[in-house]
Parts: structure tokens; C-alpha cells; sequence
């Protein structure tokens, strides 16, 4: 059995991985089950029927923490996988306290160099990272950029090192995504996705986004998130009412991204951000700043454009044009971020396990 770990069911990249992960190995006829501190959050529909949900009916971590020890030692997992970064430092420090013979799989979702420096307790997590993570079986990377960086300024072992690409569900998406959903006015439609928080960098986009040439351009962001309010005052002060829209949480954002020209990515720090990989699936190109994690590895064939800096995300979003809407749409994203692909290097870690 593997058990996926999860503070909740919250809208966010890194449970959207954990959960497509889960449900595929499930369909594949893996046992699987899942470990919640607490049974709730928006993405709670997405774990498929007959998967054991064990909730722990805690809201923080240090209440969680004995209680998670009790469910591995009875459940007795072959393996355990974490994805959040004070989780998988938790896990590992009470390593000891686990049976021998369950692994630890820790993937890390962000960038560790920009998001331990964004982190309220930045250099003791940047220690922890140091003393622990090279105490877990594997330890998953989203890209090259952030596997070298646990080499260089984590030294954990190479062997410990895996990169296992984001899964995205393209059969879902494809499926999903008609008809399309456009907020037009005459110009280049842009859209944005993300929790409104200072990580994804909303409030520089919108001021980006006003010194546009073409004023008919409108931009949609798509999400909620406790800078909401702060982002409607910004769109005021900039004069942007009649040209942002915020639309909220969408379970299915494919229809927007579709319809979209073009995907923006304002992020300050990123893994590898699963809004950018679906809006490739939905035929829309993006445009990313250089500090979005792993994007760069994804940028060859001229969908993906990251630029540095405030002036180079202006210029790249003035050179954007229009879809010709008579064009069928083609999916943009390579085949390794495929589902099924992902899950087919997932299993065979699991059969290299005696």
C-alpha cells in the first residue's frame, strides 16, 4: 500500500499532483490511501471512490504528528510520499519512530533556493533540509534546476535524486475544455490562474498589465485566496475595472484557458507550476518570469516564453496576438508531463522496492 500525505484538500499545484498521482496508480490497481490532517477543501472530489481517506482531524502540524505515526505503524505502507516541505522535514525527523521497512518519498513542490528565503523561519528550514532530507528514500524533483540545487546546497546523495514530471490528466482536459470561455473586448485576451497570495505575484501582473500599448487587451484570473481584496483595490488605483475580471475557483478553469491567447505567470517562486501545463494542453501559449521554477525546461519549442524583469514581461506581452479562433486546438505539452507516462516511472520506483 502507499499513503499520500495532504494537510487538506486545498485548490493548490501540489495536491492537484498528489491527487492525479493516486488516482491513476488506484485505477492501476495499486492500494492506495490517503492522510489528511483535516477532510476538508475544494479539490476533496477528485479522490476517487473506494480510496481509504484516514483524516486526522487535526488543523496544524504538531497535533498531527503523533497521530500520523499511529496510522503508518497500523497501516504498515510499503511506501509513504509527502510533498510539502515542513511535512516531509516533520516525517523524516521522527523517521526512528516509523516501521524499517516503510519508505519515505519526499517531493519537493517549490523552488527550495527562492522559497526557503520566503519561508517565516527561512534558516532554520534551510538547516533542516540540510540535516534530513538526505534521510529519505528518494527525494522527488519536479526539474534538473531543482535537483541540482539538493546537490549542490543540500548535499543530499545523487542516488536518493529522482525528477518525476508533473502529471496532467490530457484526456480530462481535452474533454473539458469545449466550449471555450472568452473575456473579449477586441484585443489579446490573457488569463492567470493561482491562490491569491504574494507567491504568485498578482499584484506586479496587474500593474504590468496596465502599462500594455493595446488597452482593448483583458486579462481573467481565475482563483481565490486572502489577497483578494487587496488585488480588487490595486485593479481601482489602476484604473482596470473594465478590463480585469476576477471570475474565482473553477473546478474546470480549461474552458477560460482555452479561450484564452495566452496564459500569464507572474510567479515569485514555482516548482513546476501545473497551471502552465495545462493551458499548453488547452493550446495556449505562456509567458513566465524567469524565477517560476522549472519552466525553462519546458521552453524549446516556443510555447513557453520566460522573460527577467518587469520590462521584458511587457515587451513579451505586447508581441502577443490573437488565436485564430477557426484553428483546432493542439495540445502544446510535451508527452513526458503526460499522466499516464508519469505514473509509468512512479511504478517502476515501486518495483524496484524488495
Amino acid at each position: 500500500m502507499i499513503i499520500f500525505i495532504l494537510p487538506l484538500f486545498s485548490a493548490g499545484g501540489a495536491e492537484r499532483v498528489t491527487l492525479n498521482l493516486l488516482s491513476e496508480l488506484h485505477f492501476n490497481g495499486t492500494p492506495v490511501g490517503i492522510v489528511v490532517f483535516n477532510r476538508i477543501g475544494k479539490l476533496l472530489s477528485m479522490v476517487p471512490g473506494g480510496v481509504p481517506i484516514y483524516d486526522l482531524e487535526a488543523n496544524t502540524l504538531k497535533r498531527s504528528i503523533i497521530p500520523l505515526i499511529r496510522i503508518i505503524h497500523k497501516l504498515k505502507p510499503k511506501v509513504v510520499f509527502s510533498t510539502f516541505g515542513y511535512i516531509n522535514v516533520a516525517l523524516l525527523s521522527v523517521r526512528w519512530a516509523l516501521p524499517r521497512r516503510t519508505s519515505i518519498w519526499a517531493r519537493e513542490a517549490n523552488l527550495p533556493s527562492i522559497s526557503l528565503q520566503n519561508n517565516p523561519y527561512s534558516r532554520l528550514m534551510v538547516f533542516l533540509y540540510g540535516l534530513l532530507y538526505k534521510n529519505a528514500d528518494k527525494v522527488i524533483c519536479t526539474s534538473k534546476i531543482m535537483l541540482d540545487e539538493f546537490i549542490l546546497d543540500f548535499m543530499v546523495p545523487v542516488d536518493l535524486l529522482e525528477i518525476l514530471p508533473n502529471p496532467v490528466d490530457v484526456k480530462k482536459i481535452c474533454s473539458s475544455m469545449l466550449p471555450v470561455r472568452r473575456f473579449d473586448k477586441g484585443g489579446v485576451c490573457y488569463i492567470a490562474a493561482g491562490r491569491l497570495v504574494f507567491q504568485k505575484g498578482f499584484d506586479r501582473l496587474l500593474y504590468w498589465f496596465s502599462k500594455l500599448d493595446n488597452k482593448n487587451s483583458t486579462l481573467v484570473i481565475l482563483g481565490d485566496g486572502e489577497l483578494k481584496g487587496d488585488l480588487n483595490d490595486k485593479v481601482e488605483l489602476l484604473n482596470l475595472q473594465k478590463k480585469v475580471k476576477f471570475v474565482g475557483f473553477y473546478d474546470n478553469p480549461w474552458p477560460w484557458y482555452a479561450g484564452a491567447d495566452v496564459f500569464l505567470l507572474a510567479s515569485h517562486w514555482e516548482g513546476m507550476p501545473n497551471s502552465v501545463l495545462e493551458s499548453l494542453v488547452c493550446g495556449t501559449p505562456v509567458i513566465a518570469t524567469e524565477e517560476s521554477g522549472g519552466i525553462n525546461e519546458i521552453s524549446e519549442n516556443g510555447s513557453v516564453v520566460v522573460v527577467s524583469g518587469e520590462r521584458e514581461f511587457i515587451d513579451a506581452m505586447n508581441k502577443a496576438s490573437i488565436k485564430d479562433k477557426n484553428i483546432k486546438i493542439q495540445s502544446l505539452l510535451p508527452e513526458v508531463y503526460v499522466k499516464e507516462n508519469v505514473v509509468s516511472i512512479f511504478r517502476s520506483w515501486l518495483d524496484e522496492i524488495k
